[in-house]
């Protein structure tokens, strides 16, 4: 009788080591997959100084600019839809943005200084109807061996179409 209850205990307590170590496996699987998945598609935020300023150490890497568009750089070569452009360096701190006097006025300056460092883009597709002197673009892509970036996905903002669009307020 000692035996089998012996038997039955080392069963047991087999099954449960099995059943930790398959649960450790899977809880491992998933973390696993966790990390390599936001490595990934990691991107690295920067502004044009920032990206100068780290040269090629960022080559090879997805990486998202932000900068104001200089309108009279704007091409498009609307039989290859092959758009290039360039953009002035802005801060990427919001507070910074604001304390100089809001979005509309740090791209302004940005685009009008001619002192400010400087990214030419390259972009294909469709031109974006945003795209326009002193709009912030907002770029994910590469930067490429000739120093242009080229961009996979663009973003606009158009701050002063949007200050147009704010109603007054009466008081």
């Amino acid at each position: 009788m000692e035996n089998t209850l012996n038997t039955t205990s080392t069963v047991r307590s087999a099954g449960r080591t099995k059943f930790i170590v398959g649960g450790l496996l899977i809880v491992a699987a998933v973390i696993y997959l966790i990390v390599s998945s936001t490595q990934a598609n990691a991107q690295y935020f920067l502004t044009v100084d920032e990206l100068q300023a780290k040269g090629s150490s960022v080559s090879g890497r997805d990486l998202r600019i932000s900068g104001a568009v200089i309108g009279d750089s704007i091409q498009y070569d609307a039989s290859t839809l092959t758009l290039t452009f360039t953009v002035a360096h802005v801060p990427g701190d919001n507070k910074e943005i604001e304390a100089q006097g809001g979005l509309a006025q740090v791209l302004h300056e940005a685009v009008t200084d001619p002192t400010r460092n400087r990214l030419q883009v390259v972009y294909n597709g469709v031109m974006p109807d945003l795209l326009r002197n002193e709009a912030q673009a907002i770029m994910t892509g590469r930067i490429g061996e000739d120093g242009r970036f080229y961009a996979d996905e663009l973003l606009l903002k158009c701050p002063t179409k949007y200050e147009e669009a704010v109603p007054e307020q009466s008081g």
